[in-house]
């Protein structure tokens, strides 16, 4: 008898364990299908490229946005939960102003799932000497880990409504920090807090009127600003930092 309601028992909580599991499993399938669709003009960028910009496909797993003669290498971390072609029209105004883009697909549009997704990458291009990597909200806080690893692969970082957890204020990295004022996604005492990560001459700038989502192209975001600018403005001030920044990097010497 004991050994029954044991047995039964056992198997309730056997029950109770697998509802469990099969709710956690739902939760994470439903929340991975859950993100921010690249918009049509976005999609048209990857089919239809400006005439001084190649796009192709690298095993599938990144979009490669490249001029004919590269100044400079850019390695991109999506933000979170953001279709990573949504991000094709500001890689795009980057290799218009010289700089070859590797924007990373991240699997679960998550870039915590793969914070390594730019190994390797580099040596596709050995003609292009020096890197950066980048990255929008939660992917900018991964590419920051990233660098802090692989300090002598990259000459800079740009972080993009981002901040840096780890410590690079010693890094001797270039870094270039953009934040729309009316971004209303970024967590402002987060980021000001972990300002001491950056190196002292990191580039902290506001981009005025701009919103957390317009540094991509995926339509509004939960949360965020009302932008008094529009989202090809932003996209095209924030290509422009971002030439300047490796354009003020090359005309200092490499401390790797």
């Amino acid at each position: 008898m004991e050994r029954s309601a044991r047995s039964r028992r056992m198997r309730r909580v056997g029950w109770i364990l697998t509802a469990l599991v099969l709710c956690l499993i739902v939760g994470c399938w439903i929340y991975l299908a859950t993100y921010y669709r690249a918009l049509p003009e976005a999609l048209e960028t990857v089919r239809e490229p400006a005439a001084s910009v190649r796009v192709t496909r690298l095993d599938r797993d990144c979009l490669v946005f490249a001029p004919e003669d590269p100044v400079a290498g850019l390695i991109f971390y999506p933000g979170g939960k953001v279709q990573y072609e949504a991000y094709a029209p500001l890689m795009e105004a980057c290799a218009e102003r010289g700089v070859l883009c590797i924007l990373v697909r991240m699997p679960g549009n998550l870039a915590v799932l793969a914070p390594n997704a730019a190994d390797g990458l580099q040596e596709r291009y050995p003609a292009v000497t020096d890197w950066y990597l980048a990255g929008h909200s939660l992917g900018g806080v991964m590419a920051a880990s990233y660098a802090s690893k692989h300090l002598g692969a990259y000459r800079g970082l740009i972080l993009l409504a981002a901040y840096s957890k780890a410590d690079l204020s010693e890094s001797g990295l270039h870094v270039l920090s953009l934040v729309g004022t009316e971004d209303g996604v970024l967590d402002r005492e987060k980021a000001e807090a972990a300002a001491e990560n950056l190196p002292p001459d990191a580039a902290l700038l506001e981009l005025e009127g701009g919103c957390h989502a317009y540094f991509g192209c995926y339509g509004p975001q939960r949360g965020d600003g009302t932008p008094t600018i529009s989202n090809q403005a932003q996209i095209r001030q924030t290509a422009d930092a971002i030439a300047e920044l490796v354009a003020a990097a090359a005309a200092k010497p490499s401390a790797a």
